[in-house]
């Protein structure tokens, strides 16, 4: 028997006031038709593929790679670990040895998720400030096996540098990167079941997700 306890929104809200990464393109969401009008109630929804909480499929940063539309959905959904990072600093690497603490633990899970907390920064300039992954943290990962990284801050790499190592380690290696995620401290539970499933967009680097933990309880009847 399957049954679902909890659900946790890991999504920011889409609005004017989401925050994107400088010179992304910012969302626009007004009124089409409207139920006095015409019927109905529609909206026009203009984002970029990289707006809000998102994922970042491998064509991100390899033109080889795929895109969005052609990623493994099974490395979207699985067990998640939480990894708390909310000690770091602002532009501090999260390291190999904030990693290997949990190295008996990370062959069990499909999803990593490193928790800074960096929400609270959220329109200020240090937001963009966050810490990020090493390159050698990342190069450990993908050596446990680990498929998808998800971060609560607005890049997985540091932001503002014109280089991006784990993006295109990442990318060589068809592994996927969920940026902008929020909520890591309701995750109170174990084992969570982590779904950061994109929308199916055609030839797209990337989507807008709605990511959730889910807590739930396997036992037998």
């Amino acid at each position: 028997m399957m049954k679902l306890l909890k659900v946790v929104d890991l999504s920011l809200p889409l609005n004017a006031d989401t925050p994107i990464y400088p010179g992304d393109p910012k969302p626009e969401l007004s009124i089409a038709t409207t139920i006095e009008n015409e019927g109905y109630n529609l909206f026009n929804v203009v984002l970029g593929s990289q707006t809000g909480s998102h994922l970042d499929a491998p064509y991100h940063f390899n033109n080889d790679g795929a895109t969005v539309d052609n990623i493994d959905l099974k490395h979207c959904f699985g067990t998640g670990l939480v990894i708390d990072v909310s000690h770091k600093q602002s532009n501090e690497e999260i390291t190999l040895n904030d990693i290997t603490p949990h190295s008996s633990d990370i062959e069990k899970y499909d999803i990593i998720l490193f928790k800074t907390n960096w929400g609270t920064h959220q329109g200020t300039d240090a937001f963009f400030n966050h810490p990020y992954l090493s390159a050698e943290g990342a190069r450990y990962l993908l050596d446990q096996g680990i498929k998808t990284v998800a971060i609560d801050t607005i890049n997985l790499d540091k932001t503002g540098g014109t280089s991006f190592p784990v993006h295109t380690m990442f990318a060589e290696e068809g592994a996927l990167i969920a940026e902008n995620l929020t909520n890591f401290a309701a995750i109170d539970f174990d084992n969570p079941v982590i779904s950061i499933l994109p929308l199916n967009l055609t030839g797209c680097d990337g989507s807008p997700v709605r990511a959730v933990a889910l807590k739930m309880d396997f036992t037998t009847p």
